[in-house]
């Protein structure tokens, strides 16, 4: 029944049509032209399943955002409310975080569960995690940045945020499997969406992977915070 509900949906998906402004990395430093041209290929690049579609195209999850941050907070579930106040309660705290900094921490998060949505590949399991050398951008129109949730100091969870243009994506995000209870990944969700309110105002759609692909318990998470299913037009 799934794979059939799937199908009506997938014909019936509204469309966004998302510029990564591309030109507008002109005088920011290269990585990020490469960055928006990369993705761009990517996500126009044929579905491993689905060879007619692009990878990015049909299901991405979306959020298009509101006017304000407070009408943002209004289209999340009240569940989900209720988990950031909890998180909030229990003394953790949501931050832009220098990701080289953490990457003890990091470790710790990735070991602790070796099944989340599927099993964890070896290499993200077992490999000591390397610093990264993104250089900083010069705009608010592309930017790839780090957020993370922190318990006295400790990081809890963390996600890379990729700004393009009209486009605001998670990418990476984990929190580590003893303290997911406490409501840290809702914490760090709504925390990077008020972020982009606040540091880039070009962003109209807060992006959170695809949606077909997810399982039912993660298309239920996604949903709780406004995500749903798009087709999506890429504009470079």
């Amino acid at each position: 029944m799934r794979i059939i509900s799937d199908m009506i949906s997938f014909f019936r998906l509204p469309e966004a049509v998302i510029d990564l402004m591309k030109a507008e990395t002109e005088g920011n430093d290269p990585f990020y032209a490469e960055l928006v041209e990369n993705y761009y290929k990517e996500a126009n690049t044929p579905h491993p399943r689905y060879k007619l579609f692009g990878a990015m195209r049909y299901g991405v999850a979306l959020c298009q955002l509101p006017r304000s941050f407070e009408d943002y907070l209004k289209i999340v579930e009240a569940s989900g409310r209720r988990n950031v106040k909890k998180a909030e309660r229990l003394g953790y705290l949501f931050s832009r975080i220098n990701f080289n900094d953490y990457l003890i921490d990091i470790g710790e998060i990735r070991r602790s569960a070796q099944w989340r949505q599927g099993k964890m590949p070896d290499e993200i399991i077992n490999s000591p995690v390397m610093p990264i050398q993104n250089p900083p951008s010069r705009t608010n129109i592309h930017d790839y940045v780090y957020f993370g949730v922190l318990k006295e100091k400790k990081l809890v969870a963390y996600a890379g945020l990729f700004v393009a243009g009209e486009m605001a994506m998670i990418e990476h995000i984990l929190g580590h499997a003893e303290y997911q209870q406490d409501g840290i990944v809702p914490l760090l969700i709504i925390g990077m969406a008020n972020e982009i309110f606040k540091s880039y105002p070009k962003v109209k759609y807060y992006c959170y992977g695809t949606w077909f692909g997810a399982s039912v318990t993660m298309r239920r998470f996604k949903k709780k915070f406004g995500f749903r299913p798009y087709k999506v037009k890429w504009e470079l």
